[in-house]
């Protein structure tokens, strides 16, 4: 019996992750269609997902990657 229901209950946490998987899936697709939309109105979605991904980050941690690029860009003569 414990092994039905070990089974049981282990064929519930995959079939929940699958969902989700799913759920998951329908997102991106949906922030895919964003950026596309954006894209349509002479939005550069490179620079947004840039943006995304700076929004992301705490205040420190992307004052330290900005100071990084900019000593890095500095040693490479790109100012």
């Amino acid at each position: 019996m414990s092994d039905n229901v070990a089974a049981d209950q282990l064929r519930l946490f995959i079939e929940r992750i699958e969902r989700l998987e799913e759920e998951k899936k329908g997102i991106a697709d949906d922030v895919k269609d964003v950026y596309l939309e954006a894209k349509s109105q002479g939005y550069d979605t490179k620079t947004m997902r840039a943006i995304v991904r700076l929004r992301k980050m705490e205040k420190n941690a992307r004052d330290e990657a900005d100071a990084l690029l900019e000593t890095y860009r500095n040693a490479l003569g790109l100012v």
